[in-house]
């Protein structure tokens, strides 16, 4: 039997009593490590966090807290080799799409630890200014922010591993706030050893970062009033967080990041030098991480006399790509998680075809040193639709994987109206080179999505990518998505922290400020 990866909890290393999930080698299918929870008196650790790790943050500065970050940092970018090992083994993926989970995690880290720095000597926040009360200037209001006085859970997906730990215990351990991680079984190797690495580094208050690796069972339960809750994941499991008793009788504070049909829009008279940057960046987010980011792009809108050179232009792209082991330098995209997740890839995609037209087949190019049979690859395909209009699968059915759809619209308008019907989205990128045009379709768009992402020539080699979730934007979306808000610089430390209004005399105001 492989090795079992330990829990991390009360500020201690804990093995679970049971045998174990195992991990697996998405491309050679071979055992890597177990991971179980059972047992755990998750109680205790819950407690522990709360009442020993997080008075000894928040006896701390931001400034200090940030320099704990930077520190953290310097830990895991020491090891960061060993991480790019451990995502190709467990996750498949090739070095690029490792770079942007592991890379992008530590980046993350680092900007926190910045923003740290800049907040300087000081335990709480000060959100506004002072206002009267009345017409004496005597007697006013300052609304403050202060740490919250509980626990922040994560419970995170199974694509990105790292940047989906350090994204949220970034702003939470900045903010003063202790952090339990439930990462998702399939790839909880990567978050494992990461946690592992720093609580052995000594650098955290003990049991300020935790790590239970295994079933859920039981967490939310643990959950009281001050304590929040970080959700990334399906729609339905979202909603069980929603109606758990914590949240709705206990009112723990929860963010949710759910299912995003994202997608890309082409503008009318966008000129051919944006076309081939629509090609480009469609074809990259469907072959990044093998499609399995919440921001790649799935449905992607062209003017309709240009329908046909795009689906051309795309599959050409898309035929080059080869898939397979990434340990093979000339493999350009990986493999998908599990056998679990291609199932589900598989299943997604045989129903979109049939309401769709297939543009390009992925399932007629071979694998590079990978054995179809065990390895869970799977070659990008492009499927187009005619009447996006008629078909409302294209619109309501999100496949997790290295598939998008392409459909013609008749002008902007009718462009926007497809893109609403996404029903809220993570991020939408717009093509063009008309800076009004594209300043006007942002604002049009702008209320339905957490983030637009504008591509013009003039940034052609400076943007950082429809799906490249970047710190100091906002990251969340609005309706289907889930409704939560993440990143976003500072905004960030808005869900850790607990806003009230101080009503005093101005002199004991000017004191909260000092």
């Amino acid at each position: 039997m492989s090795e079992l990866l330990l829990n991390h909890l009360s500020g201690r290393a804990q093995a679970g009593t049971g045998p174990g999930t195992a991990l697996h080698d998405p491309v050679l299918g071979t055992e890597l490590a177990r991971v179980d929870a059972t047992g755990l008196d998750l109680a205790a650790g819950f407690a522990f966090a709360r009442e020993q790790a997080g008075p000894a943050l928040r006896a701390l500065t931001y400034a200090q807290r940030g320099a704990l970050l930077a520190a953290v940092g310097k830990v895991l970018q020491a090891n960061r080799d060993r991480y790019y090992e451990i995502s190709t083994a467990n996750s498949g993926t090739v070095k690029n799409d490792t770079a942007v989970d592991v890379d992008g995690g530590i980046y993350t880290l680092g900007t926190y630890a910045k923003l740290g720095e800049g907040l300087g000597e000081r335990k709480h926040l000060l959100d506004g200014e002072m206002v009267r009360l009345g017409k004496d200037p005597a007697f006013q209001s300052q609304h403050v922010l202060l740490p919250t006085r509980g626990v922040a859970l994560f419970i995170n997906a199974f694509n990105f591993p790292s940047w989906g730990l350090w994204e949220k215990a970034g702003p939470a351990l900045l903010s003063g706030v202790p952090v339990i991680v439930k990462p998702a079984t399939a790839t909880a190797w990567l978050t494992q050893r990461m946690v592992q690495d720093v609580v052995e580094a000594g650098i955290l208050p003990p049991g300020a970062l935790s790590v239970v690796c295994g079933s859920s069972a039981g967490l939310m339960d643990q959950l009281q009033p001050f304590d929040v809750v970080s959700f990334t994941g399906s729609a339905e499991t979202a909603a069980i967080i929603r109606s758990h008793p914590a949240v709705a009788r206990g009112s723990v504070r929860v963010n949710i990041e759910a299912d995003s049909i994202n997608s890309a829009v082409l503008l009318p008279d966008a000129g051919s030098e944006s076309l081939d940057l629509f090609v480009k960046e469609v074809a990259r987010e469907m072959t990044q991480k093998s499609g399995q980011k919440c921001t790649a792009i799935r449905r992607a809108f062209v003017p309709s006399d240009l329908y046909d050179a795009a689906a051309q232009a795309i599959a050409a792209r898309l035929a080059k790509t080869t898939v397979g082991n990434p340990r093979n330098e000339t493999v350009r995209m990986g493999a998908l998680v599990s056998r679990g997740q291609l199932a589900a890839v598989r299943g997604g995609l045989a129903e979109l075809q049939q309401h769709t037209e297939v543009l390009h087949d992925g399932s007629q190019q071979a694998l590079v040193d990978a054995d179809p049979a065990v390895a869970c690859c799977m070659a990008p395909t492009l499927l187009g639709a005619r009447d996006p209009d008629g078909n409302p699968v294209v619109h309501d059915l999100e496949v997790f994987g290295p598939v998008a759809t392409l459909m013609p619209y008749r002008d902007a308008a009718h462009a926007f109206a497809l893109v609403r019907r996404g029903q809220g989205s993570l991020v939408a990128s717009l093509y063009g080179s008309d800076a009004g045009a594209l300043s006007a379709a942002a604002l049009e768009l702008a209320d339905s999505h957490g983030r637009v992402h504008v591509i013009s020539p003039d940034v052609a080699a400076t943007q950082t990518g429809h799906g490249n979730v970047m710190p100091q934007s906002l990251h969340g979306g609005p309706g289907r998505a889930g409704g939560g808000e993440e990143l976003g610089g500072l905004r960030a430390l808005n869900f850790y922290h607990r806003r009230a209004a101080v009503q005093a005399s101005t002199g004991v105001l000017q004191n909260l400020a000092a």
